[in-house]
């Protein structure tokens, strides 16, 4: 058994506009309980940022990857070739208690990509740069 590495996890700019969506659906939603709620999120992130340090493995595989549809196959070589700019070769989701986070991950690295309510299609992934 090896010992875990205390991988680096930082966020793209592009998951903290998830996150800034995710607040603001749940304000439409229901303004009076958006605080407690978005409080709520921002824990299971805390948590889901300890797991990941621990073992960047924790996550499921990217089942996106796998898409048939055009849009789906679209979105999975975005996704890619996200990963493939930052350096990081593996995808995967972590499944909080309402949301799924991408990420690319390395041994040492953890990159949070994107973030998705759980009965939303799809990611909202930034165009990668040339």
């Amino acid at each position: 058994m090896s010992i875990p590495v205390n991988a680096r996890v930082r966020a793209v700019p592009n998951f903290l506009l998830c996150l800034q969506a995710a607040r603001s659906f749940m304000e439409e939603q229901d303004a009076a309980s958006v605080s407690v709620r978005f409080k709520k999120l921002q824990a299971e992130l805390v948590k889901a940022r300890a797991l990941l340090a621990f073992a960047p493995t924790s996550g499921r595989p990217a089942r996106f990857l796998d898409a048939r549809s055009g849009w789906g196959q679209f979105q999975a070589e975005q996704a890619r070739q996200l990963a493939r700019a930052l350096g990081q070769p593996e995808l995967r989701e972590l499944v909080l208690a309402r949301h799924v986070v991408l990420y690319a991950h390395s041994e040492r690295e953890v990159v949070l990509l994107s973030m998705r309510h759980e009965r939303q299609l799809g990611y909202g992934l930034p165009k990668p740069s040339s």
